[in-house]
């Protein structure tokens, strides 16, 4: 495996070794010590999968207490990944990473606590699964606009489109008004 930090250290991309041959393929997608060599010493308690239709955007989310690491990837189709960091006291505070996640690239992103998630879907279907460190808690799960101004993220959308939002994601709070890590 290979683990590589982004412009913000913290956020890992991580790229499996793959094996494959006439039959199909295999990979390991998780492997304790390799992970905390790489720099990802987690303890996971929860696995999700979802799957999104294209334009769907979901998140930016983040819980305010039992805060989640997420290692997110993409099982089949292909997402725009962000992870923005909300840490105020963190000298990256308010940039974003943003990278492709895809079934063809089987690449995967190491989202820690402290920051807010969300996905774009690019191809007309994706499913998307990832591991948390601590379990959801809905009544702490927060959600910043995706399309806030001062964090300006580049999502890639053609000019003038809208991605398609939960009700949830239509209310999101502006960094400005939301609830974040000192």
């Amino acid at each position: 495996m290979e683990f590589r930090p982004q412009s913000i250290p913290e956020v890992i991309l991580i790229t499996p070794q793959v094996w494959g041959d006439h039959r199909g393929f295999f990979m390991e997608t998780y492997h304790q010590q390799k992970f905390a060599e790489g720099g990802i010493d987690a303890t996971f308690v929860q696995d999700n999968h979802s799957r999104s239709g294209q334009g769907i955007l979901r998140g930016l989310h983040y819980q305010t207490q039992q805060t989640q690491g997420k290692l997110v990837r993409v099982l089949a189709g292909e997402v725009f990944d962000v992870a923005v960091d909300i840490r105020r006291s963190s000298p990256t505070f308010k940039q974003w990473v943003g990278v492709t996640l895809s079934a063809e690239n089987r690449e995967m992103l190491w989202v820690p606590p402290g920051f807010a998630h969300g996905f774009l879907v690019l191809s007309p279907e994706a499913e998307f699964v990832y591991k948390c460190t601590d379990l959801y808690a809905p009544q702490f799960e927060q959600s910043i606009l995706w399309n806030d101004p001062e964090i300006n993220i580049q999502w890639p959308l053609s000019k003038g489109e809208s991605p398609i939002l939960s009700a949830k994601d239509e209310q999101a709070l502006p960094l400005n008004r939301a609830h974040l890590f000192p």
